[in-house]
């Protein structure tokens, strides 16, 4: 396996080929960890690509990792969802690449509207944080219904619902464009569209 092979790229609608393996690596990985993650089907997933609301990481013509965003409340709010990587590929960095290019897709999509995430690893945890998320209350998210009914699919739902959405076994984490990034971010949004308009003024990859 070779990392630098590996491309992360905005989703686009020939991607949408990789739909069916891109659930099932959400399902194995809600197997593993034997945590709560949503079901998520093909047509679903082929949306969100379609809408260019996706990023997929390829190695050659393989699928190796995936990451979409939604937006909620009339565009007050995005999540950045269903991360994946496939088992062969993990321990490599290559999740941090995929939220980093998820991260810049939400900025690039809907500069003025909060990030958020609700999940129960660790290692995205540690992600959200090096990119300016905090942690925070589910009261201070989105309260679209549409957003919590997509949590019906989670093995934990009913965790939720006893707790009257107000907690879960998941986090929730929060990143505010308000909220100045870290000087030492690599992440500032508005360096990400100077870098990608140079790239597409001189075709780089």
């Amino acid at each position: 396996m070779n990392k630098n092979a590996v491309k992360i790229l905005f989703a686009e609608q020939a991607h949408v080929a990789y739909a069916e393996r891109i659930c099932q690596l959400i399902y194995e990985s809600a197997l593993q960890r034997g945590t709560g993650i949503a079901r998520r089907t093909p047509e679903y997933i082929s949306a969100k690509i379609t809408g260019g609301k996706a990023v997929v990481a390829l190695d050659g013509d393989k699928l190796v990792g995936f990451s979409y965003i939604e937006c909620w409340g009339h565009g007050d709010y995005v999540a950045t969802s269903g991360l994946i990587v496939d088992p062969e590929y993990r321990h490599i960095g290559l999740a941090a690449q995929i939220k980093a290019r998820t991260f810049e897709l939400a900025r690039l999509r809907f500069p003025f509207a909060k990030i958020f995430s609700i999940t129960t690893s660790l290692p995205v945890m540690k992600l959200n944080t090096r990119l300016g998320y905090k942690p925070v209350t589910f009261s201070e998210l989105t309260d679209d219904e549409e957003f919590w009914k997509g949590c019906e699919g989670c093995c934990n739902y009913d965790i939720l619902q006893r707790n009257n959405r107000r907690m879960c076994l998941c986090t929730g984490m929060l990143y505010d464009p308000k909220t100045p990034l870290p000087a030492n971010s690599n992440f500032q949004p508005y360096w990400m569209v100077v870098k990608n308009a140079v790239k597409k003024i001189f075709h780089l990859k």
